[in-house]
């Protein structure tokens, strides 16, 4: 028996602490008050909290550097398909010089692209008037909520899906 106490009253605080994790009394308690188990529970799940924490930080961290990795490589891969895209309008111009002098082939070409960036400015222009960056539905859903509040009567539950839906009849409607 002595040398089971003795293996109870020494070791490390860490061999300690392991045994009181598994339910055993800390080396000269008889038995853990409840205050001293709610402790314990606490430091416990603070303990794993951060775990988690820091675990999450590690993978978020692990992403990002593949993602800027990634990034690095499309850009890479854009500015190389910008060069070869340069290349064609040339191969095109000389193209059209077969049948006319070789700065017409290159103004043919060069009229083309403008007309194009043209029409791409025109439908980039109207799909940012159609934008609403303002979040109306947040804002509205936050206002029923403060009147709901300071009224004192309970707010209808409205979901996302509901007024999404609300919104779809009444673009069906407007067309």
């Amino acid at each position: 028996m002595s040398n089971d106490s003795a293996s109870t009253t020494t070791g490390t605080p860490a061999e300690r602490a392991a045994r009181r994790r598994i339910g055993r009394a800390a080396p000269g308690e008889s038995e853990r008050s409840v205050g001293q188990l709610v402790a314990d529970a606490s430091n416990d799940i603070s303990t794993i909290v951060r775990s988690e924490i820091q675990m999450a930080k590690a993978e978020v961290t692990k992403g990002i550097s593949i993602g800027g990795k990634g990034a690095g490589l499309l850009a890479g891969a854009g500015f190389i398909a910008l060069l070869g895209l340069i290349f064609l309008f040339h191969t095109l111009a000389r193209v059209v010089a077969v049948w006319l002098p070789v700065w017409a082939g290159y103004l043919v070409i060069t009229v083309l692209l403008f007309v194009v960036a043209g029409i791409l400015a025109l439908v980039g222009i109207r799909a940012l008037k159609k934008a609403k960056p303002k979040p109306e539905r947040a804002i509205r859903n936050a206002q029923d909520t403060v009147t709901a509040i300071k009224s004192g009567a309970p707010r209808t539950p409205t979901t996302a899906a509901d007024e999404t839906v609300a919104d779809v009849k009444d673009a069906a409607a407007q067309k």
